[in-house]
């Protein structure tokens, strides 16, 4: 464990020391600590990270991408994306552009 407090301890010392501590807090398990561990070992910070969540496409919209692209098979996805989904992440395009799904 990397620590909690003044020095490195185990997993369930960092438990115990929790509970002692904050004991108006509910308590944390040996699990949630491995998990902590684990992302700030991974990240370099326990913070809450965002999931990446799917952009909704509607049929007609998909239909307008692939034949503008067919128009133009050049045209790049940064601009296919400004075309077409002017308050649609960039995400949007190339997921449209990955999917295996026919119209």
């Amino acid at each position: 464990m990397i620590g909690y407090g003044d020095r490195a301890r185990t997993q369930c010392e960092v438990v115990r020391l929790f509970r002692e501590t904050h004991p108006d807090l509910p308590p944390l398990n040996q699990g949630t600590i491995s998990k902590i561990e684990a992302q700030y070992r991974e990240m370099g910070h326990v913070r809450k990270v965002p999931s990446k969540r799917q952009a909704v496409v509607d049929d007609d919209t998909k239909l307008n991408l692939l034949l503008a692209l067919e128009e133009n098979p050049i045209t790049p996805a940064r601009q296919l994306a400004r075309d077409n989904f002017p308050f649609s992440p960039f995400v949007a395009v190339t997921q449209v552009l990955c999917q295996n799904t026919a119209i």
